[in-house]
């Protein structure tokens, strides 16, 4: 029986996410949080933005109540638009206002660290 299997999304920030990132390629399984800048019903794209980076967000398969101005975390798959736009193909989507961006930053920066000491604790 043949299985697939499916990533849990690398966590990133969008500050992160430029193409020099190793995450920044295609099908890259990816956990992004940002505030809704803007949403369109009619193709169900959202856009998230933190700080001065932006990334659209596919939610044809989502069921949420989109606020502009609320933050919002998205797993999905980055796929690139014939323009070269990257654009996250959402499979799960929640609203999480409330986090504390900053905070939230800051906890991802000390699992980067975490995460390197453990990857060099194990080679030497």
């Amino acid at each position: 029986m043949a299985s697939s299997t499916i990533s849990s999304g690398a966590l990133v920030s969008l500050e992160e996410l430029s193409s020099s990132s190793p995450h920044f390629k295609q099908g890259a399984s990816l956990r992004v949080t940002g505030k809704l800048q803007e949403y369109t019903v009619e193709t169900a794209i959202a856009v998230i933005v933190d700080g001065n980076v932006r990334l659209k967000i596919d939610t044809q398969h989502m069921k949420l109540n989109f606020r502009v101005g609320s933050t919002y975390q998205f797993i999905g798959e980055l796929l690139f638009e014939p323009s070269d736009e990257a654009i996250l193909k959402a499979r799960v989507g929640r609203n999480v206002d409330g986090i504390d961006l900053n905070l939230y930053k800051q906890s991802l920066q000390l699992l980067r660290v975490f995460q390197a000491e453990q990857i060099n604790g194990r080679t030497t």
